[in-house]
């Protein structure tokens, strides 16, 4: 059996849209990093960017503009690479954050 092109870019395609909906899904249940966790502490995370008193934190600097975060920039929370198997909140900062290009 020959497969057309077209016909086999639609599976992948479609395919890709799949894994991305499970991915969000499986995001959507994982826990909020508390500020008290002791990765959080040490990354100086606040829940609210504002909060932040780090001297390397600039204002209009949150999780939803970092590389880090996992979810879209409107997303309320989503999981970051720095807190594995927990989301953080889209307002939130930490030390780590470097801004998305």
């Amino acid at each position: 059996m020959k497969i057309q092109r077209r016909v086999f870019m639609m599976q992948v395609a479609a395919t890709s849209c799949a894994l991305g909906l499970a991915s969000m899904a499986r995001a959507a249940g994982l826990p909020m990093v508390a500020e008290t966790d002791a990765m959080a502490v040490n990354l100086h995370y606040k829940a609210d960017a504002t909060k932040a008193t780090h001297a390397k934190y600039k204002a209009g600097q949150q999780c939803s503009n970092c590389v880090l975060y996992q979810g879209k920039g409107t997303d309320a929370a989503a999981a970051c690479g720095i807190f594995p198997g927990k989301q953080v909140s889209g307002k939130g900062w930490c030390t780590a954050y470097a801004k998305k290009a």
